[in-house]
């Protein structure tokens, strides 16, 4: 399970090694923390082998969107 890991494919799909190991160690969090896995049949499967497989199926994805500005204050 954990082969995809070395696989480019799942680097390139979330755009980089730093990308990925974020993603996969806040997600690990959230699970650990009580959030629930995003699929289903996780039996015998670790923390990192859910996240893997989420991230596999498009569960979860990096949000790119840029911020939006902060309101300016109105100048006097």
């Amino acid at each position: 399970m954990l082969e995809e890991l070395k696989s480019m494919d799942l680097v390139h799909k979330v755009g980089g090694r730093f990308k990925l190991s974020a993603m996969i160690q806040k997600r690990m969090l959230e699970i650990m923390h009580g959030s629930r896995p995003l699929i289903e049949d996780i039996e015998g499967m670790t923390t990192m082998e859910i996240v893997v497989e989420e991230i596999k199926q498009d569960k979860i994805v990096i949000d790119t969107d840029p911020k939006p500005d902060k309101p300016k204050m109105p100048t006097l």
